[in-house]
């Protein structure tokens, strides 16, 4: 593996200083930040005092945030949000506001790694974790994000198909348009096109409008979560659940994010920046949820379709029925500008992260000449995506509402790596985890993971009773509980002796460098860079954090597989 090249000139250089060698990959990832937007010069580091100063300043480094959130509204969310919407009314808006927290954090911290590191996350789970951890990580991205991609282009059909247009050249042009837009070599005119498709992304909200829904029962299934159903639905309403979290969390997100951070070349400095734009982000993608399950609830409550969700194109013409012919328009044109910007970003993701770890060239600022497998990439799995969607028999409808799921299923353990990278002072410095951070984000990852044995024992034992979903919800929750308390009580422990042996170097008159790194003053943040990763000594994980891995990873293999099983079984049934 070939270590990245050292960048001249990096922010924060000088004699003796943290960063004065960095791990940032090579100069065409330092440099001005040339935004959608607005241009930040390299050398502009003074303070932003004035609104102005701090408006301009966002508008440069909005982008990162903005399209990774609103890329995931993409043509499987679509499909997911519309059938909770159409099968359940608006019971399950609750899961939306209460996913919020759970964007923000997962999302922040790889903002955080992306700006402090100047590397890929693929490429920090294999230089931290070894080649096992790295390639298994990689190979779990690449299966989940070549068969999301497959979901992007049926979404391309299903919209050019209520429009009228003919499938085969819609979808042939649509993977031409999406590969060309990003191997333009410009890394500026890309994120111009991708705000430009998350502008369009807005035509869906006045659906809303058209509906006029019951604001009253909204404002409560936001805020009161529920359920519904007999106990008979229970199984498919906790698969549509655990769907909503893939579909709104996927992991396809964080490898996305940290490599396009890196690319937009923002660093420390801009952190608070990167916040407000994921920030923007959120609320948009909240909003757009929120507005496919309402005006979803509103259009089929009461009529025959109610509870029998077909795929995106039923709503569609769902909407032109009963609502107006504008409505199923407005639709169809948010599901073909959804489906063509989460294609973009999927693809980046894998390409990011595949050229990351095979060490290949890669940035949106270089052109195809320049970073031939890094396009290659991108481009095949665009044409293998379209090539699925074209040929007859594929089941297409059972695939995109199963890519949701495997989502769901697979983001714990990307959340678990994540956490690692974040509570690592050799990798974050003065910018690892605080101790909140760490307690959420653990309790996150427990809930994902019971709602993967709710969803495994759900294709394991189909009849499978509510009684027997909240004994594994309250034996799961006790049982992390007592696993929590006593983390926290083995992590006190470790800084009591963390601080003895920190004393006892201050007596000696020697500090380790790590450790100083990690207590950097507040004033040194800004220009905080992790060094060269040649230099940092590989992590050494405890018995229980290895032992807790593999039992991890081994859960996710078997539910991986059975969730694969019950795609094939609903294939079968349809």
């Amino acid at each position: 593996m070939t270590e990245n090249k050292t960048v001249p000139g990096a922010e924060g250089a000088g004699p003796g200083s943290a960063a004065s060698r960095t791990a940032v990959l090579d100069d065409l990832h330092v440099g001005d930040i040339r935004g959608a937007m607005g241009t930040i010069r390299q050398e502009d580091t003074g303070p932003r005092r004035t609104l102005r100063r701090r408006l301009t300043t966002l508008l440069a480094i909005v982008g990162p945030g903005l399209i990774v959130m609103v890329g995931d509204n993409d043509a499987g969310a679509f499909g997911t949000y519309t059938e909770a919407g159409q099968n359940y009314g608006t019971t399950l808006l609750w899961t939306l506001l209460m996913l919020v927290p759970v964007i923000f954090v997962n999302q922040e911290m790889v903002l955080r790694l992306g700006a402090v590191t100047g590397v890929g996350h693929a490429r920090l789970i294999l230089e931290r974790f070894g080649k096992f951890w790295g390639a298994f990580s990689v190979i779990d991205l690449f299966v989940l994000n070549a068969l999301t991609i497959v979901t992007e282009f049926v979404g391309v059909s299903l919209a050019c198909s209520y429009l009228g247009l003919p499938k085969i050249p819609t979808v042939i042009v649509a993977a031409v348009l999406v590969v060309a837009a990003v191997s333009t070599g410009s890394f500026r005119r890309f994120e111009r096109l991708s705000l430009v498709l998350v502008g369009f992304s807005l035509v869906i909200i006045p659906i809303v409008l058209m509906v006029h829904p019951p604001v009253g029962q909204i404002a409560h299934d936001f805020v009161v979560p529920a359920i519904p159903g007999g106990s008979g639905q229970l199984s498919d309403v906790m698969l549509l659940i655990i769907a909503i979290v893939g579909t709104t969390v996927a992991p396809w997100q964080l490898f996305f994010q940290q490599s396009y951070v890196i690319d937009k070349r923002i660093t420390p400095r801009f952190i608070r920046y990167g916040r407000a734009d994921l920030i923007i982000g959120i609320v948009i993608v909240v909003a757009g949820a929120a507005a496919m399950m309402i005006f979803c609830a509103g259009t089929f409550a009461g009529r025959p379709e109610f509870g029998n969700y077909t795929d995106a194109a039923g709503t569609a013409a769902g909407l032109g029925q009963y609502v107006s012919h504008t409505a199923g328009v407005l639709f169809a044109i948010g599901l073909l500008d959804a489906s063509i910007l989460g294609a973009a970003a999927v693809g980046l993701s894998t390409s990011y992260a595949l050229s990351d770890v095979l060490s290949i060239n890669h940035s949106l600022h270089r052109p195809v000449t320049k970073a031939k497998g890094f396009y290659v990439c991108y481009a095949g799995l665009m044409a293998v995506a379209a090539v699925l969607v074209l040929t007859p028999g594929v089941p297409l409808g059972a695939l995109t509402s199963g890519v949701q799921t495997l989502a769901g299923v697979l983001l714990p353990s990307a959340s678990v790596f994540l956490l690692l990278l974040c509570n690592d002072k050799a990798v974050l410095g003065p910018w690892v985890n605080g101790r909140g951070v760490n307690v959420f984000t653990g309790i996150v990852v427990w809930v994902l993971v019971l709602l993967s044995v709710i969803l495994t024992a759900s294709v394991l034992f189909p009849d499978i009773g509510s009684g027997v979903i909240l004994a594994i919800l309250g034996g799961g929750g006790g049982l992390g509980a007592l696993l929590g308390v006593y983390l926290l009580l083995a992590s006190r422990r470790a800084r009591m002796k963390a601080l003895v042996g920190k004393a006892a170097e201050v007596r000696a008159g020697d500090t380790h460098d790590e450790e100083s790194a990690g207590s950097a003053p507040e004033a040194d943040r800004d220009t905080w860079r992790m060094p060269p990763l040649s230099e940092l000594a590989r992590p050494v994980l405890s018995t229980q954090h290895k032992l807790g891995l593999m039992v991890l990873r081994g859960y996710l293999l078997v539910a991986f597989a059975l969730v694969v099983v019950k795609i094939v079984q609903i294939s079968i049934g349809s």
